[in-house]
Parts: C-alpha cells; sequence; structure tokens
C-alpha cells in the first residue's frame, strides 16, 4: 500500500504584518532574512503608521542585526501586495491581511505574538519583553521556515 506523503512548498516571498511595524514584525524581517535562503523575499509593514523603537534596535543588536535607517512602513506603502505568505503578528494585522487577501490565493498564517511596549519596569525588565519576543519568533521562524526548507531539500 503506497503512502501519500503532502510536503507544503517553502514559501519564496513572506510578509510579515504587524500593527505599527515598529517592533514585532521588523523584528521577524530581520530575523527571518537572517536565516532563510537570500532567494526568499521578505517584507515586513504595519496596519498603522508607526515610530521606530529604540528597544527593537538594542536587542536586534544582540544578535548582530541591524534596522539601518529602516523606517516603519504601513502596507499601503508596500510596492508589491503577492506574497505565498503573509504572516500577522498582531489581531488587528490578522483582520487587515484577511481583507487583503479576500480575493487572492495567498496563504495568511497568525502567529500571537506578545507586545512588549506595553511592559513597565527598569530598562532591564523592559529589554526583557522585547527579548522574549525575538526568542520566540526566532523559534517560530525556525519550527515553521526553516522546516519547510528542509523538507524541500533547500
Amino acid at each position: 500500500m503506497a503512502r501519500l506523503i503532502l510536503t507544503r512548498a517553502a514559501p519564496r516571498s513572506i510578509l510579515f504584518v504587524c500593527g505599527m511595524n515598529a517592533v514585532r514584525s521588523p523584528m521577524a524581517e530581520l530575523l527571518a532574512r537572517k536565516v532563510l535562503p537570500a532567494s526568499t523575499f521578505i517584507a515586513s509593514a504595519g496596519v498603522r503608521v508607526g515610530e521606530r523603537d529604540p528597544f527593537v534596535d538594542a536587542v536586534l543588536a544582540e544578535e548582530g542585526l541591524s534596522l539601518n535607517d529602516r523606517q516603519p512602513r504601513t502596507m499601503e506603502e508596500l510596492e508589491d501586495d503577492y506574497f505565498d505568505l503573509i504572516v500577522t503578528l498582531a489581531p488587528e494585522a490578522h483582520h487587515a491581511a484577511l481583507e487583503l487577501t479576500r480575493s487572492m490565493a495567498i496563504d495568511v498564517e497568525y502567529w500571537p505574538t506578545a507586545d512588549p511596549t506595553t511592559v513597565t519596569g527598569t530598562r532591564e525588565q523592559i529589554l526583557d519583553a522585547y527579548r522574549d519576543v525575538r526568542e520566540r519568533l526566532k523559534a517560530r521562524i525556525a519550527n515553521r521556515l526553516l522546516a519547510d526548507e528542509a523538507e524541500n531539500g533547500v
């Protein structure tokens, strides 16, 4: 008896979306760029306009990554709106992505991700919240996206 094994194609283009493209989605974009093949197009955007967050710069620097002069952007500012996969990191981003893709064949996945900007306390306590988000995103990227690459022999 033959067994049918279904494998999921590794996405060639990925968009990460959060509320303001200031914390979670730019972090996910850079972490994914670090581990996925250069041939994978990766971008990020927000539902609303946001401002750069210095804590993101600090926790990315710990990984040897930098946003350089990149500023937050909205989904409307994207040059292309076709992606193989849109990963949403906040409820409002998920709703916006579902609305955007209503008539498109684009996979949308919701990765619930805490908003570290709500944490108060010392600088170190706040940084720990951002580090936690970074580590959870790294794990999710590895488990979902790197697994696709391995399954498909990329």
